[in-house]
């Protein structure tokens, strides 16, 4: 294995042991000023876990990681000033992060990171980072490459956001439903008041880990997938906020930003009965003034459904995500 940087989707740098990436994928994005350019990305983890987490590696030509000399993308001001985020939160506000496998090298990355950037140093000796396991001990996972890059991803973009926030990493021991629930009670009940969750996967048994993610109090966000239109479990979850990417760049308006919805961002249908999971709510419906006007209305929604699920262009823009993609 090689020691490399690679530049992450929402990530500006991190340093990483890469072994190969899967799902490569090649957008085209719009610059300002005109013209287009033509971004290679991977999925970070490997498929065939029950969750897979939603982390990206930016590849170059040949689908190796996009090696830099040093950081590249955007930086902790320019997200906080697309945001207009002027505050630096509180060191009483605790940001928890929960993904599956072992990071050894957590604390040592994120002081690289928060270094680089001027941010103020986080670490276990002044008491504001804390990592545990599942259980809320030290009897840390296995390591995994990809997993790594979700847990540095996320720790960065936390740092960035909300540098005098404390930064709780909960690491469940594998990417199972089960533990990786497991971890967010862990989470919230070690005193969260933020438990951040980038990963998905099916609907399958949902219903079963739902009281994981009913902390009522706690801001629980999910991300809500890479794979354009679809639903994933737990950001189907009517407990917690699913989030999705966005397209971020400078431009000269009066914001200094221009944004766009990500199409690979997972995303539902307006109607929650489209969704397959058994913990939708059920959104209150009107009741059409004649039968032959529910039978067409009955008719298009069935329509709808089974078209929406084959075409993203049918779903509404997911909700912004403070990790975005540049």
């Amino acid at each position: 294995m090689r020691r490399i940087f690679v530049v992450l989707l929402a990530l500006p740098a991190c340093v990483a042991d890469v072994d190969g990436w899967t799902d490569v994928r090649v957008e085209s994005r719009s610059v300002p000023g005109g013209g287009t350019v033509t971004i290679r990305h991977a999925a970070a983890c490997a498929p065939g876990d029950e969750m897979t987490c939603h982390a990206r590696v930016i590849v170059d030509a040949t689908d190796l990681p996009l090696a830099t000399s040093g950081p590249s993308g955007l930086v902790p001001a320019d997200l906080r000033d697309a945001y207009k985020i002027t505050g630096t939160g509180s060191s009483t506000t605790t940001i928890a992060i929960v993904d599956a496998y072992g990071y050894p090298s957590a604390e040592s990355d994120l002081a690289v990171y928060r270094s680089q950037f001027g941010l103020p140093p986080c670490t276990t000796a002044n008491g504001c980072f804390h990592k545990v396991d599942q259980r809320g001990g030290t009897a840390y996972p296995r390591q995994d490459v990809g997993w790594d890059q979700e847990q540095a991803l996320d720790l960065d973009m936390a740092s960035a956001m909300c540098p005098s926030c404390k930064i709780l990493l909960v690491q469940a021991d594998s990417a199972t439903s089960a533990n990786l629930g497991a971890a967010v009670d862990t989470a919230a009940n070690l005193g969260a008041q933020v438990i951040s969750n980038s990963y998905g996967g099916g609907e399958q048994g949902a219903a079963s880990y739902e009281a994981h993610y009913t902390h009522p109090g706690i801001a629980i966000t999910v991300s809500s997938g890479d794979n354009g239109y679809g639903v994933e479990y737990p950001a189907s979850s009517p407990h917690v906020t699913a989030v999705g990417g966005t397209s971020l760049m400078k431009t000269p308006n009066t914001r200094g930003w221009s944004e766009s919805a990500w199409s690979g961002a997972g995303r539902r249908t307006p109607r929650a009965r489209c969704a397959r999971s058994p913990t939708s709510p059920r959104w209150p419906i009107r009741r059409p003034a004649s039968r032959s006007t529910a039978r067409r209305a009955a008719t298009r929604a069935r329509g709808w459904c089974s078209a929406a699920r084959a075409s993203p262009r049918r779903s509404s823009a997911a909700s912004t995500r403070l990790t975005l993609a540049p």
